[in-house]
């Protein structure tokens, strides 16, 4: 079928030979089981809960590290007690900002129109 000048025939052609050509170049994409196999076992779950760990981690060595420099621990000097609550509050900062933006994109999905 023809419509106007462009054939519907070609154009369904060019999509088929596209597809082909995506799947072999992501044999992984046929089947979702294996495409997340394929991925690894990273995701965006494990790696939401792996930074938050390691921000709960940097606060709480710094938080060991102020409460051992008030002790009175000579191992600590006042610089290294200052500087690790300066890198937790940075680390709890970019935190905040990234849970930020992603409450801002799930607003503007949820504001779509369909």
């Amino acid at each position: 079928m023809s419509v106007g000048m462009i054939d519907t025939s070609r154009i369904e052609a060019m999509v088929a030979q596209l597809k082909t050509a995506a799947a072999r170049a992501n044999p992984a994409s046929d089947n979702p089981l294996q495409a997340k196999e394929a991925a690894g076992a990273v995701n965006f779950q494990s790696a939401l809960k792996s930074s938050i760990d390691q921000v709960n981690k940097v606060q709480l060595q710094a938080q060991d590290m102020a409460q051992r420099f008030e002790m009175g621990d000579t191992s600590v000097s006042l610089s290294d007690a200052m500087l690790s609550l300066q890198k937790s509050t940075i680390a709890f900062q970019q935190t905040v900002q990234v849970r930020n933006k992603l409450v801002q994109a799930y607003q503007e999905i949820m504001n779509m129109g369909v």
